[in-house]
């Protein structure tokens, strides 16, 4: 229950169960990822200089705002080659919405910036011409194209997102995609290989399920046992599933506008 689940957060916020390196490059509220992470039982060290990330044991990576600001911030910080030697190397690693669209080879926003060149394919806008609202907002349910254990509790749970790029499947990064999401079209919902991870939602403000996916990629064998745990629980349990598909309803959230023209 609800009740039963928040006892639990607190006492793993008390727990210290490690600390988490925060790659925050000043371009967005990340506050809310902090409380998260925070609320999980971990501590928070944040990136300064470049070899933070060389040194870094996990590393966590939200982003808001526009492609081309990030780049250029991180390329300004000196932070794009130890990056990409992190993420390559197959150290933990999970991005959050603009943290996994830097993954990719590149991006349209902008008249077009080179990304980190690490997944396949190029992050573009969502085609105004299908009748859609763009940006995407709201909680949508995922199509998961494998088993992790970073999704492994999700289910047909919705999930929150605010965003007006995507990145679209592809033969090329079919080895990196853990699940997809429909908006008129399916696009990239989360990724993974190996220790890497990133997802176009936003965990830190998607509830208990947001906070069961931090803790996949945080401590991911308390994660599995968690899953297993629920998974037998509710064996018996023949309760109706959720409908897919984007949530018909209003939200509350916070401003990640990038500037005053409402760039997300």
């Amino acid at each position: 229950t609800a009740g039963h689940r928040s006892k639990r957060l607190v006492a793993r916020a008390g727990a210290g169960r490690g600390e988490v390196t925060l790659l925050d490059y000043g371009a967005g509220n990340v506050r809310s990822v902090r409380n998260a992470v925070q609320k999980l039982g971990f501590t928070i060290k944040d990136v300064v200089k470049p070899q933070d990330i060389t040194a870094a044991d996990r590393i966590l990576f939200p982003g808001v705002g526009s492609f081309g600001q990030a780049m250029t911030i991180l390329r300004k910080n000196g932070w794009v080659e130890p990056l990409k030697d992190y993420v390559q190397s197959g150290r933990p690693f999970f991005g959050v919405c603009l943290g996994l669209q830097l993954l990719f080879d590149g991006s349209d926003e902008n008249g077009g910036y080179e990304g980190l060149g690490i997944i396949p394919g190029k992050v573009g806008l969502f085609d105004p011409n299908m009748g859609l609202q763009v940006p995407h907002i709201g909680w949508n349910t995922l199509s998961q194209k494998r088993p992790s254990t970073l999704l492994g509790g999700v289910g047909d749970k919705r999930l929150y997102f605010v965003h007006s790029y995507r990145a679209t499947p592809s033969p090329e990064n079919k080895d990196w995609v853990l699940a997809t999401c429909d908006y008129g079209e399916p696009f990239v919902a989360a990724v993974g290989k190996g220790n890497v991870y990133a997802c176009q939602f936003h965990p830190e403000k998607s509830g208990f399920a947001g906070l069961d996916i931090l803790e996949g990629f945080l401590d991911p064998a308390a994660a599995k046992a968690k899953q297993e745990a629920e998974a037998a629980s509710a064996a018996g349990n023949h309760a109706p599933k959720n409908s897919s598909g984007l949530a018909k309803r209003v939200i509350a959230c916070l401003d990640v506008r990038a500037n005053d023209q409402g760039d997300l």
